[in-house]
């Protein structure tokens, strides 16, 4: 095991399930020590974790709410408590919601939002704080929505677009301490909400001809950690979708 990651701690939201589940398995497998947050998956995060620690390697669960400022901090304070230090982070927890534009509620909006941009920022802001001393990088997950717009998840392609644009503010107020890069998806997990006959179609439109995988994803995340001279940049991984 290449010594690049081994024994740092890592902090991915969202990492019951989906791609931060398999973000969080991914860098356990490199050697980090893993904070698992969740919000009301118990039982998934409990899998994930149960899954590190097979592996022989440390793993804590610790539930917030990530829409508000106070869950938040009670997230990071549990860090405090119970690692004492934090190198990495990992924004990955996000909310997918079709909805019309001109049908979109306020509720639509604030749901969105508060997690996917408002959770994003302040987690990273907490994290960088406290990375100020012994430096750190910070990964945040964005979206091929962000850059190319998806007019049935128009909130959510704001959103993203916002995490770019925090990405690249981020790299420059943090640096040199802390470096801050986002990953952005394109087709790497079918969205709950979408139809496998209209994923299978939107996969072969791509340019590659096919899906991305979960562990591709993973993989960007850990390319864009052991990488120590690249900050503010977004490595897209979508087989070309943005494209076309």
């Amino acid at each position: 095991m290449p010594p690049y990651l081994i024994d740092k701690v890592v902090l991915v939201t969202g990492a019951a399930h989906r791609l931060g589940r398999e973000i969080a398995l991914r860098l356990a497998d490199e050697g980090c020590q893993v904070v698992v947050h969740y919000h009301q998956a118990e039982a998934s995060a409990a899998a994930t974790v149960d899954d590190i620690r097979r592996r022989g390697l440390e793993a804590i669960p610790v539930s917030a709410d990530l829409r508000s400022l106070s869950g938040i901090d009670s997230l990071f304070a549990t860090i405090d408590r119970s690692v004492g230090s934090l190198d990495y982070l990992v924004n990955s927890a996000a909310v997918l919601e079709p909805v019309d534009l001109l049908g979109a509620s306020e509720a639509d909006w604030q749901r969105t939002i508060d997690l996917n941009l408002k959770g994003a920022f302040f987690c990273l802001q907490r994290a960088a704080e406290r990375m100020q001393d012994n430096g750190g990088a910070i990964v945040n997950i964005s979206d091929v929505a962000g850059l190319r717009p998806w007019k049935r998840y128009p909130v959510h392609s704001i959103s993203k677009a916002g995490v770019e644009m925090l990405t690249r503010v981020a790299a420059l107020a943090l640096a040199p301490r802390v470096r801050v890069n986002a990953v952005a998806p394109g087709l790497a997990m079918k969205p709950e909400s979408m139809t496998e006959e209209r994923w299978l179609a939107l996969a072969d439109s791509v340019p590659l001809r096919k899906a991305g995988s979960p562990a591709d994803i993973a993989d960007a995340v850990i390319f864009l950690f052991k990488h120590e001279y690249i900050t503010g940049e977004t490595l897209v991984v979508d087989g070309g979708y943005r494209l076309v």
